[in-house]
């Protein structure tokens, strides 16, 4: 079964490797009282789940097997959500609801006040060795969204409360146990907070939005400013994942982005873009647009992640395959 995934895998990378990938941005999701998400796909982080008996997705890993995760807890939440908004699919308003239950029962609150969302299993990213349990920016802000969208749901202010708590961890370095890290003096969120750092770009994106969705709904000041500190280090720190101006690297891993890992960068970027109004995000989506690439430039971009992407696999320790 992991040969077969492996060969499969590499069969999506270099037969299947598309440059154009189906998602729907949208903006008004940015607003006060909005249930809908950012982004809409009837594919992305869909495939490989087993669900249980509550229907709740355990992401199904090649080396793991299957494992709950927050972030694709959540996810399958936020799409659900969005597939009763624009299809008037009762189900889907019931599979959010039963998410943001298991994401409410599933929280930690820890001694220093923080309410956290960890994984329970170990996690190779990179050269970064992840131990059980730990946490992700990328997985606290999906979260955050979920639960401020079921609180505009339904009403429950405890669910607002935790997306609240879960906030704290943005404010403290990796060492205090948070996903905050320092660059030339700027800040960024890491999904994987953990050393030699990924660095990859998605997660931190993710989680600016879950930030923006907290102070959205609560005005909170000291969230708001988490929100701007990370947009800041974001504008300042996008030459670290431009890949000639062309394409965009999958964080410190030295491959670059698969197609539906590009798509998302630049959807959320040219949300973050409009949410802001700062020029360098809506810049860097419309540069990393595929519709501007010559098939020269779209030649060169397939020929390097191919060979990027397995020279990566071949010295990458444990490296996933996904």
């Amino acid at each position: 079964m992991t040969v077969t995934r492996a060969l499969r895998a590499l069969g999506r990378e270099v037969v299947g490797f598309r440059f154009d990938y189906p998602l729907d941005v949208c903006v008004e999701a940015g607003t006060r009282g909005a249930l809908r998400y950012y982004v809409y796909s009837d594919r992305l982080f869909l495939d490989d789940q087993v669900f249980d008996d509550e229907g709740v997705p355990r992401k199904s890993y090649r080396l793991l097997g299957p494992r709950y995760n927050p972030l694709f807890v959540a996810w399958w939440g936020l799409h659900n959500l969005e597939r009763h908004l624009r299809f008037g699919e009762a189900a889907g308003r019931d599979r959010f609801r039963a998410q943001v239950e298991w994401l409410r029962r599933h929280a930690e609150e820890r001694k220093d006040g923080a309410v956290v969302w960890p994984c329970d299993f170990e996690w190779q990213e990179g050269r970064c060795r992840l131990r059980a349990p730990w946490i992700s920016a990328m997985y606290q802000g999906a979260v955050m969204s979920a639960l401020v969208r079921g609180y505009r749901l339904t009403g429950d202010a405890e669910l607002l409360a935790l997306a609240l708590r879960g906030c704290q961890v943005f404010s403290k370095s990796i060492e205090d146990g948070g996903v905050r890290t320092i660059d030339d003096g700027h800040v960024l969120y890491e999904e994987y907070p953990g050393y030699p750092l990924p660095r990859i770009l998605d997660g931190f994106l993710v989680s600016l939005l879950g930030l923006y969705d907290v102070f959205v709904e609560t005005g909170d000041t000291a969230v708001g400013q988490l929100f701007q500190d990370g947009v800041r280090g974001l504008a300042r720190t996008l030459p670290f994942w431009d890949y000639r101006g062309r394409w965009s690297w999958y964080g410190s891993h030295g491959y670059l982005s698969p197609p539906h890992y590009h798509a998302f960068n630049r959807a959320l970027l040219s949300v973050l873009g409009s949410l802001t109004n700062e020029p360098a995000l809506s810049r860097q989506a419309a540069v990393w647009d595929p519709e501007r690439r010559s098939w020269r430039e779209r030649a060169e971009i397939y020929v390097t992640f191919v060979v990027s992407k397995n020279r990566a696999r071949l010295t990458l320790p444990n490296e996933k395959g996904t």
